[in-house]
Formats: structure tokens, C-alpha cells, sequence
């Protein structure tokens, strides 16, 4: 029998990962930065603290619910189109942000950033695993976690220095029109670079399995965000009460899709495999920390004055120790092997005690010691960036090869889902303590108990993480599906 040819590797494929890895680049980055530039907004919109919450949770929650769709979209269509689809779109959100003249149009603006993103990101990291030789992709593949770590780097930093500016007056305003000119950057320089890449064979988007998905986080996720806001009205009782038939719904759903041969947007066969479900536990545990950003800019400015600027600078050994975790985590596996994961967690664990302890301890009005605090805001990143892609491994190793894509898809989802839904509980907590109390002494308190919050989740998922290093991992026996490429 013949051998098979390899094609030859894409001549360009470097300075098209280097474009690829915007999509990569700018969901974070739009998280990141937007946490320094709450109250700035706050003081320009008055908004109240459930829309404070929902600039960030819209984002979140809508990035969750369709970064399955964004990648089956292109499969479908194409992943360069949709890369570009996604990219403009994003461009075109950022501008409604940065215009935005009430809290409701900023939210809006912020949801369709969710929504465009999760259109774009996906293609990038499928188009990686397109155009790059076996040889090369490990290399890839850790620059490309190595991002998120870039990401928050420069959010944080970017936002402060941005709003301290004021360039040409527009404030907090820049930190989305920033978007315009990387959008239009890129646009111009790669249409000419890159070739397109989609599925062999495809079907057809799973509309009402992703219509259902939507509605079932739209049911947990907005009331625990409106609820406490509104004084828990029968409404949003209703709706929480509603999310475990909705989540039936949507499983059945699923199930006779794919007993008729349908390809359904979350495939129940593939969430069979050994230890699955504890790991995605794992995953929904932890960013648990998503929520910390937030608050800590609240503590930052709203406790201790500190200047957006300040702010933002204070946060980069947190960004400098999520940008080195990824590209330790070979060093810290011929050590640690499978455990590498709980340790990560573990530092996360111990920056968050640390910081509470470093909070609690010092004098009402100073800034904590730099030195400690700088301390436990690289254990806390490195911890995380340390955690991160040995999660997504000990995910994907789960389950056969043909669901490999697909579990990527829902394990990004969940982790999304996971910012979401500290965003809405532990972030409730916090407002709850609160109050109408602005003096520092309460923010302080409220901030302390949410690092402990934080720090309980993620001892959770430390424990679970350490029950599945001990438990090999063991993928499902299933039908061959279709080659992805």
C-alpha cells in the first residue's frame, strides 16, 4: 500500500500564528482591563453594583455559552472567515463601549464583545493546529497559553495608564477604542497572509441544543446577579427554580439528537469518560478567582485611594507570574508529575490566605507592605498560570481522541462559566457585606471575607484535582468520528 504524502508545512505559518494569536489576545486582555476602569465608569454613569457586575458578567457568561457555537461556526463556514467575522464584530462592540452614554448601552456593548469574541477565539487555536507541523505545535501551543499571561500583564496595566492619560479626554472611553486600531492593524496585514482551513465533513449547527444552552445559563446566571439588587423578587426565585428542568431539557435534547445521528452541540457520550465530571468540577472551582480583579480594585481605589494608574501597575506581579506559569510547567512535571495541577491550586490557595492576612493586618487608609503583597500576587498568578494548562490536559486526556475538540470547547465554556458565576456569588457576598457602607474599614472587611471565599473554592478543587492525579487517566472506547482537518 502507498505511503501516505505529508503535505508540507505552510511557509508563513509563524508570522500567521503571530496574527492568529489576536484572537487569543483580546478576550483576556478585555477582561483584565476593564476591572481597573469600574469606578472610573461608576463616577462618569453612575452605575449601580449590579450593573458594575454585569459589565463583567455579560461579557463572560455570553463568551461561556457560545465558544462551542463560534468553533462549530467554523467548521461550517470556514475558520479564517469566521476569525475575521469575529475580529470586525469585536471592533464594532468596542466602539458601542466606547461610546456608551448610560450603564445599559455599555452592558450591550459588553455582551455583543462576548458574543463576537467567542467567534473569534476558537479559529485561532484551530487554525494553529492546522498549519503547524507535529514538531512545532508543542512549542505553539505553549506560547499560545502563554498569552493569557501576556494578557492580563498588559490589561491591567494598559487600563490604568490609559485612564491617567486621558488621551484626547476620553477617560475610561480609550480602553475600548483601543480595539479599533489593533482590529483594523490586523485586518489590513493578514488578509493577504493567511489561507483558509475548515472541517472535511460537517453537518449542521445544533440551533436549538445552543438555544437551550443559552436559556439554561441565562436561568442561573442573571438572577444571581439582579437577585440580591432587586431584593430577591418572585421572579428571579422562579428563575433559579427553573435551571434544573431547563438542564434536563437541554440533555435530552442532546441525546436524541445524537441517537438520530445528529451532531449535537454537547455530545452526553462524551462526558462518560472516568473521572470527567470531577475534572470539569475542577474547572468550575477554579476561577473562582475571576471576581478578584474586581474587587481588588475596589479595595485599591475605593479603600486605600489609590490612583487607577496605581491600580493597575500594583496587579502586574500577578500578570507576571500568570505569564511564567505556562512555561514552567514542563520543569515543574518531571518533579511533580500528575500533581502539578493540585500545587498550582495550592499557590493559588496560599497567595489568597497571604494577601487576607496582609490585608487584615495592616493599618486602616495604608497601602499594605509592597514586597509581601507583590509576594502574594505572584503566588496567586503563578499558581494559576502553573494550573491552567495542565488542567485543560488532564481534561482532554479523559476521553478519546475524536471527542478531543469538543471537550476543548466545554472546558473553555466552563471556565468562562466558572468567571461568571464568582462574578455573581462571591461578588454578591462582597455587596452584601457592604451595603451603602463606602467607609474603607468596610470595604476592607468585605474583601478579606471574599479572598477567604475564593480560597475555599479553590481548596475544593485541590482536593478534587489530587483525586484525579491518583486515578490514571482513561479515555472512552467510542465509533471513529470524522477527521477535524
Amino acid at each position: 500500500m502507498p505511503a501516505k504524502k505529508v503535505a508540507a508545512p505552510e511557509s508563513r505559518r509563524w508570522l500567521m500564528f503571530a496574527i492568529l494569536l489576536v484572537g487569543a489576545f483580546l478576550p483576556p486582555l478585555d477582561f483584565f482591563i476593564v476591572n481597573v476602569a469600574l469606578p472610573s465608569i461608576q463616577q462618569s454613569l453612575g452605575t449601580a453594583s449590579s450593573a458594575e457586575q454585569l459589565i463583567i458578567s455579560s461579557y463572560a457568561a455570553l463568551y461561556a455559552v457560545t465558544l462551542i457555537t463560534g468553533g462549530r461556526l467554523g467548521d461550517l463556514y470556514g475558520r479564517m472567515k469566521m476569525f475575521f467575522v469575529g475580529l470586525a464584530g469585536f471592533a464594532v462592540a468596542s466602539l458601542i463601549c466606547g461610546f456608551a452614554e448610560s450603564p445599559w448601552m455599555l452592558i450591550a456593548g459588553r455582551s455583543l464583545q462576548g458574543v463576537t469574541a467567542a467567534v473569534m477565539a476558537p479559529q485561532a487555536l484551530a487554525s494553529v493546529q492546522a498549519i503547524f507541523p507535529e514538531s512545532e505545535k508543542p512549542l505553539a501551543l505553549s506560547l499560545y497559553g502563554a498569552v493569557f499571561g501576556l494578557a492580563s500583564v498588559i490589561g491591567q496595566a494598559l487600563g490604568g495608564i490609559l485612564i491617567s492619560f486621558n488621551l484626547m479626554g476620553l477617560g475610561w472611553r480609550a480602553i475600548f477604542l483601543v480595539n479599533l486600531p489593533i482590529a483594523l492593524l490586523v485586518i489590513l496585514i493578514a488578509i493577504p497572509l493567511v489561507r483558509e482551513t475548515r472541517a472535511r465533513q460537517t453537518t449542521r449547527l445544533d440551533l436549538g441544543g445552543t438555544a437551550l444552552c443559552v436559556l439554561t445559563l441565562g436561568a442561573l446566571i442573571v438572577p444571581l446577579i439582579e437577585g440580591r439588587e432587586a431584593g430577591w423578587p418572585l421572579w428571579a426565585g422562579l428563575s433559579l427554580a427553573a435551571v434544573p428542568l431547563l438542564a434536563w431539557w437541554f440533555w435530552r435534547y442532546e441525546a436524541r439528537l445524537r441517537q438520530s445521528g445528529g451532531a449535537p452541540l454537547l455530545d452526553p457520550a462524551a462526558l462518560r469518560a472516568p473521572g470527567l465530571g470531577r475534572a470539569l468540577l475542577v474547572a468550575l472551582c477554579f476561577y473562582s478567582i475571576g471576581v478578584f480583579f474586581l474587587l481588588f480594585s475596589i479595595y485599591l481605589q475605593g479603600a486605600l485611594r489609590t490612583s487607577p494608574l496605581d491600580a493597575g501597575l500594583v496587579l502586574l506581579p500577578f500578570g507576571a507570574g500568570f505569564l511564567l506559569g505556562p512555561l514552567s510547567t514542563k520543569q515543574f512535571g518531571r518533579v511533580l508529575g500528575a500533581y502539578v495541577n493540585p500545587v498550582g491550586m495550592a499557590l493559588e490557595v496560599l497567595g489568597l490566605v497571604l494577601l487576607a492576612g496582609l490585608v487584615t493586618q495592616t493599618p486602616m487608609l495604608a497601602s499594605p507592605a509592597a514586597l509581601p503583597l507583590a509576594v502574594s500576587l505572584f503566588l496567586i498568578g503563578f499558581g494559576q498560570g502553573l494550573a491552567l494548562p495542565t488542567l485543560m490536559r488532564m481534561i482532554t486526556e479523559r476521553v478519546a481522541p475524536a471527542y478531543s475538540g469538543m471537550i476543548a470547547g466545554i472546558t473553555s465554556s466552563t471556565l468562562q462559566i466558572s468567571t461568571s458565576l464568582s462574578v455573581a456569588i462571591i461578588g454578591g457576598i462582597f455587596y452584601t457585606l457592604l451595603g451603602t457602607d463606602t467607609a474603607a474599614a468596610a470595604i476592607t472587611y468585605a474583601f478579606t471575607v471574599s479572598l477567604m471565599c475564593m480560597a475555599a473554592c479553590l481548596t475544593v478543587g485541590t482536593g478534587l484535582s489530587i483525586t484525579l492525579a491518583r486515578q490514571p487517566a482513561g479515555g472512552l472506547q467510542t465509533a471513529a468520528m470524522q477527521p477535524a482537518e
